[in-house]
């Protein structure tokens, strides 16, 4: 691919980020909407559609909330992996530490642990910021 016209990478580029743009997007509002399908599914004459809307209410607060978990993470694994490509010899040692212990796994892991000091560092500078704003902000 990286021989194609600039035209065709361009094009194929595009419709990848189109379709995985509405996947993404369609499997959100199908989990967005899922407690509507278990109410109306509730509001059915059938039985089996009643216990399956009752089971999707039960299980839909605790699939959001794992979700949110899992989110978080995945930010910080994505964001640390932003940020170690970014510092090549960050990149090189981690790749170079995970290579006998565990790989990709290890890699990613690293990559978390940056996210997540990355994450305190810039919340620790909006703290002080904040704090400091409001220090100097005249009083009303």
């Amino acid at each position: 691919m990286a021989d194609a016209p600039l035209t065709q990478q361009i094009i194929v580029l595009s419709g990848i980020a189109i379709v995985m743009t509405i996947g993404v997007y369609g499997l959100v509002a199908g989990i967005v909407k899922l407690d509507d399908l278990g109410l109306w599914l509730t509001q059915k004459a059938s039985r089996a559609a009643q216990a399956v809307g009752n089971g999707i209410l039960r299980a839909a607060p605790y699939m959001m909330k794992s979700l949110s978990v899992i989110g978080t993470a995945a930010m910080f694994l994505v964001g640390g992996g932003i940020l170690v490509h970014g510092v090549e010899p960050l990149h090189h040692a981690i790749e170079a530490f995970s290579a006998g212990r565990g790989g990709a796994l290890t890699g990613a892991l690293l990559n978390g642990v940056v996210g997540v000091v990355a994450g305190a560092l810039v919340l620790a500078l909006v703290s002080v910021v904040g704090k400091v704003w409001r220090a100097f902000k005249p009083v009303k």
